[in-house]
């Protein structure tokens, strides 16, 4: 008989097994968006009445999330908290704090519940050494959040790179044990070069989830100010090529302005022509010397006056200055 109530207690506490009701584990990471399914209920309707979802952090106190298909506004996750169409809980933004068991309850009826535990992962770095002409080192704490949580034997684990689990001293690494379910790691926050340092959750099925660490390589100053004297030159190369692009584009504004004011410039002087007025007085004279032949002479006086005389005339909408010559002759 004792034997019996031993299994039936076992039975009890063994995942998936709670009487009838059914379970689901979820395992996340800090920041991660989560949807907590509904196990047991099909539902038809996306209204969700009637729907309610209550949180345990520990079996000492439940709160209520969702009430009859609305979220609660005093729940300390109102601002995070959603409901899907198919009237599932969804979890913005999610945080240590929102690690636990959560149970969809339908119209008050126990019979109804579903219980969806929500595990987090979290690694929360804490400096041992402060001397700063020494390497710092740091204590990474790897832990696994959750509802009466109870841990494999080796998990959860540290591994490298390569997977390879750390366990006991080694290069830039000292494992520090592990007690419930966390475990402690302390490594080197400045090496040579940059390390990545896995903390992983495991059970008989394999890898549930995993987060990662990464120390800070001390060459990662040198290169930062490499990367800021490459992009001081880059960006004053850009803006001295503005500059000329400026200069050159006034220079060409500046030639063009002398163009237009000199095609529309007033003609204040005009190129003067001298008129030649003449004035040719003919004479005839026949002269008879006997027999000889007539010749006929003609004189001609020529008076010269030099005038300034301006005749202007459009063409093609521009004034021009024509020279002409006047000239009279008188004959008799």
């Amino acid at each position: 008989m004792t034997l019996l109530k031993l299994m039936l207690v076992f039975l009890l506490h063994n995942e998936g097994i709670r009487g009838d009701i059914p379970q689901y584990h979820l395992y996340q990471r800090p920041g991660d968006e989560v949807l907590l399914p509904i196990l047991k209920l099909s539902l038809s309707e996306s209204r969700c009445s009637g729907i309610n979802w209550l949180y345990n952090k520990d079996p000492s106190g439940t709160s209520t999330d969702v009430d009859d298909g609305k979220v609660q506004k005093d729940s300390a996750r109102a601002a995070r908290l959603s409901l899907h169409s198919n009237c599932s809980l969804t979890i913005k933004n999610i945080t240590a704090e929102d690690a636990g068991r959560y149970t969809c309850r339908y119209t008050w009826d126990s019979n109804w519940d579903s219980w969806v535990f929500l595990n987090i992962l979290t690694i929360s770095p804490s400096s041992t050494d402060t001397d700063p002409n020494e390497e710092e080192e740091v204590t990474l704490t790897c832990s696994l959040l959750g509802y009466e949580r109870r841990c494999e034997s080796r998990s959860p684990r540290w591994v490298d790179e390569q997977g390879a689990e750390l366990d006991g001293e080694g290069d830039g690494f000292k494992y520090g044990g592990k007690r419930n379910c966390a475990s402690y790691l302390t490594v080197k926050r400045q090496t040579k070069q940059r390390r990545r340092y896995f903390c992983q959750y495991v059970d008989s099925t394999g890898v549930k989830i995993e987060a990662n660490y990464t120390t800070v390589s001390s060459d990662q100053g040198h290169d930062d100010k490499i990367i800021f004297i490459i992009g001081g030159v880059v960006g004053l190369l850009v803006l001295l090529l503005v500059i000329a692009v400026i200069l050159v584009i006034l220079l060409k504004c500046r030639k063009q302005a002398k163009a237009t004011k000199d095609v529309h410039k007033p003609a204040n002087i005009l190129d003067e022509t001298d008129l030649t007025y003449a004035t040719v007085n003919e004479h005839n004279t026949t002269e008879n010397k006997n027999d000889e032949t007539e010749i006929n002479l003609t004189y001609a006086t020529v008076s010269h006056s030099n005038q300034k005389v301006q005749q202007k005339k459009k063409v093609n909408g521009e004034e021009k200055v024509d020279e002409v010559t006047y000239s009279a002759v008188n004959t008799r």
